[in-house]
């Protein structure tokens, strides 16, 4: 959770490390002394090289200075503030002698409280403090080294004021590369204006168990089309290419959370990832190797879990064999918050936060957030020879970099002026709209959709009033609930009905540690209620799903997201079942975090959309879909399972995977990559441009897909691969290639995907990478089941 040092678990640390921070604050050198003011001060020189610049400074730095720059401060940022929560220079000064080399979300108020009970900065406040920050910091420290600030922007920058997109599950649902690369590019320019030149984006997770709370945050189950979004949004907050250094207007991104972190035992966050070196390698490692081997990333975030019984943050094989050696990455790995620390309280394989120190620097990890209090204790470990200074120059020597290549050296400061104008406004705001259009799907329809803007329509449901953001959620100024935008669209052609129906839970703070179901007696009279507003309508649209505490990053014992059932949360399915007695057509609209067991309402229902979390112009995108100015394109980046008892439930099993049970069926409730249009399309059969080609050699597959409805649509046409036999087991299909197209009726494309060796490649039994020869069998469709193939033969 990257923000979540809990007040239980600050109690538990606060003790055990009262006194490692009493001593290792007040540190002296152990080294030569600095270099003199009179040496040249290389650093400074903004023609030098990066590196040369570094090794300079370096030199000069004390060894408090240098643990300065790989620990930072959140939690207690209210130390440096006065009473109205500006910074107060003198705190400051007395609290950070040896500089402050990292700040911590300087958009909140005061560390990790909600910002509906302490309200964050504005784009003038925030500002205001990082410029205040930054003026001491190359002013009035001894070296004059600029602080690296760091913020959330997981689907929006989440901060006051800024432009909330739709929640990452969403927009994986788009297939669009093209738009999410667009959607980062607004994130990072809202960001970087603010002063602030790091983000905690984008998850590259796969999410293969829907228990996980977690799963909102990610691009789906596949690795391929996790890989893709995922290079789109660096792409998107970084720039295109290789380029390490910043450019106006970007953000460094942070690759996260290095891995198995989407499959944790039982479901539960932060769980041991039981996987093996193959299923890393298959499925949670490509999306990795992908954007590190085609983008500038500079960050990389380690998981909380353990694989194999080692914490990522302590596991040397994954950080440096792997992500440095194996892939090259030059960048800085950045911990998870708290994680250091927590392989002292939750793993057990360090006995306090001296050995998590040690742990975490011996493994790869270069700074410690969001607090700093492991890494705090390296001062008086480097002075006991417990651990090499060497190891400290390096963790610095990656954080400097990032500093130097963001230019802050030269420009620390931001403009107040320029981030008002340029946050939240009008492009940013039609982006939001098309991002969250795109991201619906249309999973049932059986005529009813879309609405005709007339007679009674009830606009019923705990999700109808209110826009859900979920979770790691920003604070727009202006959001569109359902009923507004149902409203807005149709004005006084329809009349419109409004009834709650249910409440989820008591509160929706995301932030919020205690979750309260709400009272199913109280809901039953909200069920009577809708039912009687019902009673003269001609169509009913019901919303269902989650609130941002039903399903959520659970980052503490006392603060849960994951839940043991799919079933939706409470008396909705009453709700759905009292409406649907009533004899009147209803849409579903599903607003939630996690795929949902609505085997019931999928019978059912006369229409079904997914929306996920849809932004703040969700509620306009909605009524767009649903009375047909949007035609939907949207596909499942996840299986839904029908139940629980399905678990693990993912397109790309093995083929001794789901033989059968008694009394019900493996088949998912729907299944990857599939969603529905108000058009129709007809797919051909796939063609190989060449049908035999050596293991290092490249073919075209060419599928042609035509409109053959009435109306203009978008289909996204995908590419599946099976290799037939194989020295290993392989997936029974693999997602290689997708391309969402828009098709006017009677209008006929040819979508081609090149074949390449990385198409076809493996892992064999020797952990080799390599592309064996054989048939394979190419399957082109726009599911993951409605398919067609060929044979593609490889030869030695």
């Amino acid at each position: 959770m990257e923000r979540g040092v809990v007040i239980r678990n600050r109690q538990l640390l606060w003790a055990v490390s009262a006194l490692a921070l009493s001593v290792a604050l007040p540190m002296a050198p152990v080294h030569a002394a600095p270099a003199t003011a009179s040496t040249k001060a290389v650093y400074k020189d903004a023609t030098a090289p990066i590196e040369a610049r570094v090794d300079d400074l370096l030199a000069r730095m004390t060894l408090d200075e240098k643990i300065a720059q790989i620990t930072t401060v959140w939690m207690d940022k209210v130390k440096i503030f006065d009473a109205q929560l500006q910074l107060d220079p003198a705190k400051l000064a007395a609290q950070y002698p040896n500089g402050l080399g990292h700040f911590t979300r300087p958009s909140d108020a005061k560390g990790a409280v909600s910002p509906r009970v302490a309200p964050g900065r504005n784009p003038r406040q925030t500002v205001a403090l990082v410029n205040a920050l930054q003026k001491w910091a190359t002013t009035q420290t001894r070296l004059g080294i600029p602080i690296l600030f760091h913020e959330e922007g997981l689907h929006g920058y989440a901060a006051v004021g800024a432009t909330s997109f739709p929640q990452s599950i969403a927009m994986a649902s788009s297939f669009d590369t093209a738009m999410l690369r667009d959607v980062n590019a607004v994130i990072a320019r809202e960001i970087r204006v603010r002063g602030v030149s790091m983000v905690l984006s984008p998850v590259v997770d796969i999410a293969r168990d829907p228990r996980w709370g977690r799963i909102e945050e990610t691009y789906g189950e596949d690795p391929y089309l996790v890989g893709e979004m995922g290079v789109a949004a660096v792409e998107g907050l970084q720039g295109g290419g290789r380029s390490r250094d910043l450019r106006p207007g970007k953000v460094f991104a942070t690759l996260k959370h290095l891995t198995g972190h989407g499959q944790p035992e039982s479901g539960t966050n932060v769980g041991p990832a039981p996987v093996s070196e193959r299923e890393l390698r298959e499925n949670f490692f490509p999306p990795f190797e992908q954007v590190v081997k085609r983008t500038g990333i500079e960050a990389v975030m380690a998981s909380y879990n353990e694989i194999d019984g080692v914490p990522s943050h302590a596991n040397r094989w994954l950080l440096e064999d792997v992500l440095r050696e194996e892939w090259g990455f030059k960048g800085a790995v950045v911990s998870d918050y708290s994680a250091v620390d927590q392989l002292m309280s939750i793993h057990h394989i360090a006995a306090n936060l001296e050995e998590a120190a040690i742990r975490a620097l011996d493994a790869g990890v270069d700074a410690d957030l969001p607090d700093g209090l492991s890494y705090a204790t390296l001062g008086k470990l480097v002075r006991e020879g417990k651990v090499s200074e060497a190891k400290v120059d390096l963790a610095t020597r990656r954080m400097l970099e990032l500093k130097f290549r963001a230019g802050l050296f030269e420009n620390p400061y931001a403009d107040a002026a320029a981030s008002e104008k340029i946050t939240n406004n009008a492009e940013a705001r039609a982006l939001a709209l098309k991002s969250a259009q795109r991201s619906i799907t249309l999973l049932k329809n059986d005529g009813m959709l879309p609405l005709k803007p007339e007679g009674a329509i009830a606009v019923i449901g705990p999700s109808a009033a209110v826009a859900r953001l979920g979770g790691y959620y920003g604070q727009p100024p202006h959001t569109v609930s359902i009923l507004e935008g149902i409203k807005a669209k149709v004005g006084i052609r329809a009349n419109i009905v409004f009834a709650q129906g249910v409440k989820i839970t008591e509160n929706d703070d995301w932030w919020e540690d205690k979750v309260t179901q709400s009272d199913p007696a109280e809901n039953r009279k909200l069920i009577a209620q809708a039912v009687e507003a019902a009673k003269n309508v001609d169509r009913i649209v019901l919303t269902l799903g989650d609130t941002e505490q039903s399903s959520r990053e659970g980052w503490a014992d006392n603060h849960l997201g994951d839940r043991p059932s799919l079933d939706i949360v409470g008396e909705q399915q009453a709700l759905f079942d009292a409406l649907k007695a009533l004899g009147k057509p209803i849409t579903v609209v599903l607003i939630n975090g996690r795929p949902a067991s609505t085997v019931t309402i999928s019978e059912q229902a006369n229409a079904i959309l997914e929306g996920w979390y849809l932004g703040e112009q969700g509620g306009n995108a909605v009524a767009d879909v649903l009375f047909g100015d949007v035609n939907p394109g949207g596909k499942l980046p996840v299986t839904v399972p029908r139940s629980v008892g399905q678990l693990p439930l993912f397109y790309n099993a093995k083929p001794s995977a789901r033989r059968g049970y008694l009394f019900d069926t493996t088949d998912p409730l729907y299944p990857f990559g599939f969603g529905l249009s108000y058009t129709t399309f007809d797919l051909s059969a796939p063609r190989l441009a060449v049908a035999t080609i050596g293991t290092g050699g490249k073919t075209t597959v060419s599928v042609d897909v035509r409109n053959s409805g009435a109306r203009e649509g978008d289909e996204v046409v995908q590419l599946y691969i099976r290799d037939k036999v194989s020295s290993v087991t392989r997936p029974i299909k693999e997602l290689k290639g997708f391309q969402r197209i828009t098709l006017k009726p009677g209008e006929t494309r040819t979508v081609s995907f090149t074949i390449s060796p990385q198409s076809l490649w493996m892992w064999n039994d020797h952990m080799e990478r390599v592309v064996e020869p054989g048939d394979f069998e190419i399957m082109t469709g726009n599911s993951s089941v409605a398919l067609q193939s060929a044979t593609l033969t490889v030869t030695p």
